[in-house]
């Protein structure tokens, strides 16, 4: 090989370093050895491998892969710095990369049908160098992906315990990870365009100066969950427009200021504010003033939701390995905010869903494909999730209830009040407002048929839903959505004029 050909080699291979990495220089590694390259590590495993074409049949490729791992077991019971076979047609190259005395350090293989090309041995002794450093760069990458990964899901888990109520595990989580857990606070949720949700996580700490718990929502991937102080951010300004004005694309809803306790309750404000902050010009909304029904409900409702919930919070697995009162009814909760997301919030297969959902249907004694049990659970669920309203002990199953049914809740005043209030909110909308979101509700929450009972189209029966989103100032289509509050109010409505 001419001193020309070699420097140029050597500029190619940094520069496809700088561009590629390890793959692009395995890939031009087996075109100039007309073969095939690879790394594996010292157990004979490929890490990464190219060959000289696509066409290459795949019996082939696990020939060689199969021959250079036999060749790294002998190098490795030989312990030399390099070694060499023939096979059939073929020769194999094996020299194990530079790296610290003692470390594990992978062997680059190159099998090659004889004979070899011209200057081989002299392209391989140079590609050792660009080689090295790219995969102990890639290993400090890979290194900084695992405890990003491993801190993501370890604030995720701190937000699960917040939103299902276990504050003091929540702290104990959270101590580990910085900052500290806020308390009041204020939550926020953030959707981002496609692929830029850590950039904006960046300019979210920054705006809120180090401040806010943020969290990486684990069912929309577009969506960043931040926890944070309530009031204003490090420079004093809002932080829904602070972000707004600084991500050209990015929408900001944001939830009345709450105790750290009502997580959830936040969570489902700043959701709400989302759906309406999409529709203005400057994406970003702040969450109106509503009384939560699981607040009205007073001692009464806490003694319902007790009656309702006693037989799954009563429950005792009878393996150890099934799951109790505690992850049933995180699980049932997870699923009335998320529907079929809860898969991606609890990290469970679907089937394991659909499994601990009939359980709990069995359980309560309740048709969970009705949006009528739907909203009953979720009242009730709130209602226990309220610090300040009496708690009660659960009722075993088989006693008989003593509290108020539903109807009976629903007809008090405190909850005939807020149900008003719901309803007059739909006067903007005009006379159709109440008639589709009736329809809707009795359809299930399902479009298709809406659209059927109402004679128009499904885009059409989306397009109705999502102008109410606005009029509300509430999300509908998207979960967490309002349709169980808006159920209670008409249900509501209905009994006190009947």
């Amino acid at each position: 090989m001419h001193a020309s050909e070699r420097a140029e080699d050597v500029l190619r291979m940094h520069r496809l370093a700088r561009v590629g990495g390890t793959p692009e220089l395995l890939r031009w590694l087996a075109q100039r050895s007309e073969g095939w390259a690879g790394l594996l590590d010292s157990e004979g495993t490929v890490l990464h491998a190219a060959a000289p074409a696509s066409g290459v049949l795949p019996e082939v490729l696990q020939e060689a892969a199969a021959l250079a791992a036999e060749g790294v077991v002998v190098l490795k019971g030989r312990g030399v710095s390099a070694y060499s076979f023939d096979k059939d047609a073929y020769t194999g190259l094996l020299f194990p990369l530079d790296g610290p005395a003692g470390t594990p350090v992978p062997v680059l293989a190159v099998l090659a049908p004889r004979p070899l090309p011209a200057g081989l041995s002299t392209l391989l002794a140079d590609v050792m160098m660009p080689l090295t450093l790219c995969w102990e760069s890639e290993s400090v990458e890979r290194k900084r992906r695992r405890v990003d990964l491993a801190e993501s899901r370890g604030r995720e888990a701190v937000l699960h315990l917040l939103m299902t109520g276990q504050l003091s595990i929540a702290h104990q989580v959270a101590g580990a990870l910085r900052p500290r857990l806020p308390d009041p606070v204020q939550v926020c949720v953030v959707e981002c365009s496609g692929g830029s949700r850590d950039e904006v996580a960046r300019i979210c700490t920054d705006v809120s100066g180090g401040r806010s718990w943020i969290v990486r929502c684990p069912v929309y991937a577009r969506h960043l969950i931040l926890v944070m102080p309530a009031g204003a951010t490090a420079d004093c300004a809002p932080l829904d427009l602070a972000i707004s004005g600084l991500v050209d694309d990015c929408v900001v809803g944001i939830s009345e200021e709450i105790p750290l306790s009502d997580t959830a309750t936040g969570y489902r404000q700043a959701f709400h504010a989302l759906a309406v902050a999409r529709g203005l010009p400057g994406r970003h909304a702040r969450f109106g003033l509503s009384p939560e029904p699981a607040i009205v409900v007073g001692g009464a409702g806490a003694q319902w939701a007790d009656t309702l919930l006693g037989p799954l919070l009563a429950y005792r697995p009878r393996r150890s390995q099934d799951p109790g009162s505690q992850e049933l009814a995180a699980t049932l909760g997870s699923w009335l905010a998320f529907a079929s997301g809860a898969t991606q919030h609890l990290k469970i297969h679907r089937n394991t869903l659909t499994a601990r959902l009939r359980m709990i249907g069995e359980l309560l004694g309740l048709d969970l494909e009705r949006l009528a049990d739907q909203a009953a659970l979720d009242l009730a669920l709130r209602v226990r999730a309220t610090p300040a309203l009496p708690r009660t002990t659960p009722t075993p199953p088989g006693t008989p209830a003593s509290a108020p049914d539903l109807d009976g809740l629903l007809a008090g005043p405190a909850l005939q009040a807020w149900a008003a209030e719901q309803v007059w909110a739909l006067a903007p909308a005009g006379d159709t407002a109440e008639a589709t979101l009736r329809t809707w509700l009795a359809c299930e929450g399902r479009l298709g048929p809406t659209a059927e009972e109402l004679g128009i189209s499904v885009p059409g029966a989306r397009k109705r839903l999502t102008r109410l989103e606005a009029v509300l100032q509430r999300s509908l289509l998207r979960t967490p959505s309002a349709r169980y509050d808006l159920w209670l109010a008409f249900r509501a409505a209905d009994l006190a004029t009947s």
